[in-house]
C-alpha cells in the first residue's frame, strides 16, 4: 500500500503539536492499514493513544447520522427535498427554505441568539426557530449546524423518536457500527477534548454546547466512534456489500451522495457532504470541529478516516486548518497517483 506521503503528514501534524495525537486509517480496496501517534491527553496528565479508541465526531454526525435517516425518509416518500420545511416545522416562518436547502447548507439562515449556550432546552429550539432565512438562499452555501438541527426535528416529528434514536436504529445497528454511540459508558476509552470552565475536562461528554443542551434531539453533533467503525461506514458509502445495506441507503441515494445537490448547481455540495473534484472525478469529504475528517474517493475505491483531539486541551485555530487543508489534498494527490 502507499500513502507514505499521507501518513507522514499525519505524523508531522503530531511532531508540530498541531495536534496532541492523531488516529488513522488508510482504505485502499479490500487493503487498511490503521495506526494511531501522539499522546490522547496532554493535561492534566500525558497518557498516549491506545488502538481503536472512541472520538468525539462533532460535525461527522451530520453525513454519519442525520443524513442518511433523512435521505430513508426521503427514499420512503415521506419527505420530498424540494418540501418547505414549514410542512414539518410549522414554528418556522421562512417557508421558502427547502429540505434540499438544509441538506446543502444552501438555507442562509439569519440572525443572531443572545446567550444561545446558556439557554434551556426549549428556549434553545424555539430562538433556532425564530431565526429566518436572508436574500441569498440557494444562491450561497453557509455552512451552519441549524441546518441539521432542523433536519434533526423534521426527521423525529415524522418517525416519532428523537434524532440520536433514530441514527442508532437506521443506521449503525444495520451497519454493524456497534462501538458508536452517542453515550460512552466507559469514559476511559474516550479520547478526551477540551478543558473548559464549566466542566473541567471533557471526556464521554460531547464537546459542542448546543448538543449539551439538546441531547438526543441533536442532529449535527454528539456521536462517539472509533477508526474501527468508521472503516465499515466509510466501505459502506463507497458501495460495498450492497444487497446487505440497501435498507440503509438504496443505490439512487448512494449515487446522489457523489453529485451536485445545490439547487443553483454550485457544484460544492452533495446531501450533507463536501463534493470537490480531481481530474474530473467526484470526491467527498466531510470535517468535525473536534479534528475530525472523512474523505472518500469512490473513483479508485479509497478513503481516510482520521481522528484527531485537536481542541485539546485548548482550541487551536489557524495552523489546524492550514495544516487539513495541506492533509486533505495530500491524501486526494497520492489517492490519484
Amino acid at each position: 500500500m502507499k500513502f507514505d506521503k499521507t501518513i507522514a503528514k499525519i505524523k508531522d501534524g503530531v511532531d508540530k503539536h498541531i495536534v496532541p495525537g492523531a488516529s488513522y486509517t488508510v482504505i485502499d480496496g479490500v487493503d487498511h492499514l490503521e495506526g494511531q501517534v501522539g499522546q490522547q491527553e496532554l493535561e492534566p496528565t500525558e497518557i498516549p493513544l491506545q488502538p481503536n479508541e472512541l472520538y468525539d465526531l462533532a460535525s461527522l454526525t451530520k453525513v454519519v447520522g442525520t443524513t442518511n435517516v433523512i435521505l430513508q425518509l426521503t427514499s420512503d416518500g415521506q419527505i420530498g427535498l424540494e418540501d418547505s420545511i414549514s410542512k414539518y416545522l410549522p414554528e418556522w416562518h421562512s417557508p421558502e427554505v427547502t429540505i434540499r436547502n438544509l441538506l446543502t447548507h444552501t438555507s442562509d439562515i439569519v440572525g443572531y441568539i443572545p446567550h444561545r449556550n446558556e439557554l434551556p432546552k426549549e428556549q434553545l429550539i424555539q430562538a433556532e426557530l425564530g431565526l429566518s432565512s436572508g436574500d441569498k438562499r440557494s444562491q450561497v452555501l453557509r455552512y451552519q449546524d441549524t441546518n441539521f438541527l432542523f433536519l434533526g426535528w423534521i426527521a423525529s416529528r415524522i418517525a416519532g423518536k428523537p434524532i440520536q434514536q433514530l441514527m442508532t436504529e437506521r443506521v449503525l445497528r444495520p451497519l454493524k457500527m456497534t462501538e458508536t454511540t452517542f453515550n460512552p459508558q466507559d469514559s476511559s476509552q474516550v479520547v478526551p477534548t477540551q478543558i473548559v470552565p464549566k466542566y473541567g475536562l471533557l471526556r464521554g461528554m460531547v464537546h459542542d454546547p448546543k448538543t449539551q443542551i439538546l441531547g438526543s434531539d441533536s442532529g449535527a453533533a454528539g456521536m462517539f466512534s472509533t477508526q474501527r467503525d468508521l472503516e465499515k461506514f466509510v466501505r459502506f458509502i463507497l458501495g460495498e456489500n450492497r444487497d446487505d445495506f440497501k435498507d440503509v441507503l438504496n443505490d439512487k441515494m448512494l449515487a446522489g451522495i457523489y453529485q451536485d445537490q445545490t439547487p443553483t448547481h454550485l457544484g460544492i455540495r452533495s446531501f450533507g457532504w463536501i463534493l470537490t473534484y480531481y481530474q474530473q472525478q467526484p470526491i467527498i469529504l466531510h470535517t468535525g470541529y473536534t479534528g475530525t475528517l472523512l474523505i472518500i474517493d469512490k473513483q479508485h475505491h479509497r478513503g481516510l478516516v482520521y481522528l484527531s483531539n485537536r481542541v485539546h486541551p485548548q482550541v487551536v485555530g489557524e495552523p489546524f486548518l492550514k495544516y487539513r487543508s495541506e492533509l486533505i489534498h495530500t491524501f486526494i494527490s497520492e489517492s490519484n497517483q
